[in-house]
């Protein structure tokens, strides 16, 4: 029996991803699709950490630096991008490797993409309300008694999964959990194969204090500079991007660089953090690399 044409490659931040697709797509003539989230924004070339030209010479590369920083990607955009690119992939027999950091871009793929109605945003905003000012502990119980599943599968301090799954059941009269159950995988079982790259944790904190100081070298306020001075809309998706908010406020003289630095790093490894609870709670059965 042949080996699946699809690899799907998760994992956090500065786990060495890109590194590893590279080499296996060198080995196989692999075609590299994007499924990080802040790597879609061609704004966000150096602080999303997105391969360089030098290495998007090495393999074909799709999917990356594709979006305006003003035009907000839904995990439903990117599926519509990415199903009838790997559909054209298959017909031509070339190998797959989908390669990322955006866990529930996976979830889609392999468990179903639920057809959610637009949640009207005085709900979103009530949601977010109520978790500000309960806390986290009683807006949890709160949840408990629209989706039990939900208040129990979902990570410690995600704030922004416990307020949807909430606002979801209040708006829609229907839980999230129940939602999500009536989808069906977006790919083929057996159709593909997975791992979550998961370095041993202290690594991965020193990739991500190295990978800040790289960028600083590579030109990351010059990139935050020119994306702040558009004036766009704070909670687009690239504007809430690792990094923009701190470098942003060097720029503006509100801190010294070293300043902001430390704060990107320390941002960047809690962010590496949450990532990898959210694989090893949400994964547990994908082979570890």
């Amino acid at each position: 029996m042949s080996r699946p044409l699809i690899t799907l490659i998760a994992g956090p931040t500065a786990s060495g991803k890109s590194k590893l697709a590279l080499a296996l797509a060198a080995e196989s003539g692999a075609v590299i699709l994007n499924a990080d989230s802040q790597q879609l924004y061609a704004d966000l070339r150096v602080l999303s950490a997105r391969p360089s030209v030098e290495e998007e010479a090495q393999a074909e590369h799709r999917l990356y630096g594709v979006a305006d920083a003003a035009d907000a990607w839904s995990v439903g955009r990117w599926t519509r991008a990415i199903l009838p690119m790997l559909k054209e992939l298959r017909a031509e027999r070339r190998p797959a490797l989908i390669v990322g950091g955006t866990g529930l871009y996976f979830t889609a793929l392999t468990k179903g993409l639920a057809d959610i109605p637009d949640i009207p945003i005085e709900a979103r905003e009530e949601a977010g309300a109520l978790y500000d000012t309960e806390g986290e502990a009683a807006f949890r119980l709160r949840l408990t008694a629209f989706d039990p599943p939900a208040a129990a599968a979902i990570a410690p301090g995600d704030r922004q999964r416990l307020t949807r799954a909430w606002a979801v059941a209040r708006a829609t009269d229907r839980s999230l959990s129940d939602w999500q159950a009536s989808t069906k995988p977006l790919l083929e079982p057996r159709t593909y194969e997975r791992m979550v790259v998961e370095p041993d944790r202290a690594a991965l904190y020193a990739n991500c204090d190295a990978r800040v100081a790289v960028m600083v070298e590579q030109g990351v306020l010059d990139e935050v500079a020119a994306l702040t001075a558009r004036g766009l809309d704070p909670v687009l998706p690239a504007m809430k991007a690792v990094g923009v908010r701190e470098f942003a406020a060097h720029l503006a003289g509100e801190t010294p660089l070293e300043t902001a630095i430390d704060q990107v790093r320390q941002a960047t490894r809690n962010y590496a953090k949450r990532q990898l609870t959210w694989f090893r709670n949400q994964t547990p059965d994908w082979p570890r690399a």
